[in-house]
């Protein structure tokens, strides 16, 4: 079975602690579903149209699995924590079996 994941690009983040609640509720929601964090906070190199901001990878066991996990009730409580004006660019994608 080939596994999920979420990927996040964050474009710009002006207020990083305004996303504390979210990060707070949205890990409890991820661990809850199965999901693994490889990376987040770390260092970006950005090449063509990248951005270098923050990037969020978690991997989960099956792609199913991670759609779940973001239809989930524990992460829609973490979905209104986001901050207003707040952007990012969310995907669901399925790894190669």
């Amino acid at each position: 079975m080939a596994k999920g994941y979420w990927v996040s690009v964050y474009p710009a983040i002006s207020n990083p602690e305004a996303l504390s609640d979210y990060n707070e509720l949205a890990g409890v929601a991820v661990r809850a579903g199965g999901g693994r964090v490889l990376s987040n906070f770390g260092r970006v190199v950005a090449h063509e149209a990248g951005i270098t901001e923050r990037v969020v990878l978690i991997e989960f066991d099956g792609f199913e699995q991670a759609v779940a996990a973001y239809g989930s009730e524990a992460y829609k409580k973490a979905l209104v924590a986001l901050p207003d004006g707040f952007e990012r660019d969310f995907r669901i994608v399925e790894g190669v079996d």
